[in-house]
């Protein structure tokens, strides 16, 4: 059997550090991260339990998933890194930026969050967890997708809907049902925020379900040094809802810590 690669290393310069959501994979980032190549190092790993990274996973946590990225940018011998968590990934952003943000020249929130889940997404992943318990993988995917994307940009990104329930479906039920009770469990990081010694920039769809626009606002301005930029007819997906205005805001922000 091949041996399967759980992360991806491309361009030079400056780093940036590319972190999937729930049942993603470095897949999302291929197309995105391509253009930033001619001016940085990019690296997308695969977190534990999702992607080509599955076999031997004992720790779910977002504590967990921060020290796996520690440990991997310690053997790809990065010292500091803007570090780039879509969704799930920016929980585990949050979580790396309280236990190792020496390591850090700037996080970007995409579609993400420092606030714990309130007591109803509780409830929700609660039954989540249930549903794929009983079903399976496959019909939870069949649901869970298409609402990730506003639903005025659905018919133009078939492909990539259909991309994302190909990686979703390939996610082993452990991972999931492990991925969302821990979800469930993060604490709350505002205090991360409030004391972050490197610059934020939060990336926010208007119409994104899963970070709604009052979480939003309740927490761009905890940072001291912050950018924040709001999309219009966006949801969750700004990498294929809005790739080049998400690129270039990303970009902006790299260019202004790393010069």
């Amino acid at each position: 059997m091949a041996n399967l690669t759980t992360h991806t290393d491309a361009g030079s310069g400056d780093t940036l550090v590319f972190l999937h959501g729930f049942c993603e994979s470095t897949e999302v980032w291929t197309d995105f991260i391509k253009p930033l190549q001619q001016k940085f190092r990019t690296i997308a790993l695969d977190l534990p339990g999702f992607g080509n990274n599955t076999s031997g996973v004992s720790d779910y946590s977002m504590e967990g998933m921060a020290d796996y990225v520690q440990q991997q940018l310690e053997q790809l011998g990065v010292k500091k890194c803007i570090l780039i968590g879509h969704s799930m990934g920016g929980y585990v952003g949050m979580a790396f930026a309280e236990k190792y943000s020496s390591l850090l020249s700037g996080l970007c929130l995409f579609h993400s969050s420092a606030l714990p889940d309130t007591e109803e997404k509780k409830d929700n992943r609660n039954k989540t967890i249930e549903f794929v318990e009983k079903h399976g993988v496959e019909k939870f995917m069949q649901s869970f997708i298409e609402p990730l994307f506003y639903s005025e940009n659905r018919d133009r990104l078939q492909e990539e809907i259909a991309l994302m329930k190909k990686i979703g479906m390939a996610t082993p039920q452990k991972s999931v049902t492990k991925g969302l009770a821990a979800m469930r469990d993060r604490p709350d990081r505002t205090q991360v925020l409030e004391t972050a010694k490197f610059p934020v920039l939060f990336i926010f769809g208007k119409e994104d379900g899963a970070v709604p626009l009052d979480k939003a606002l309740e927490q761009c301005h905890l940072p001291n040094n912050s950018m924040v930029y709001f999309l219009g007819q966006t949801g969750h997906m700004g990498m294929f809802e809005r790739m080049y205005e998400t690129r270039k805001a990303l970009e902006k922000f790299a260019e202004t810590i790393y010069g």
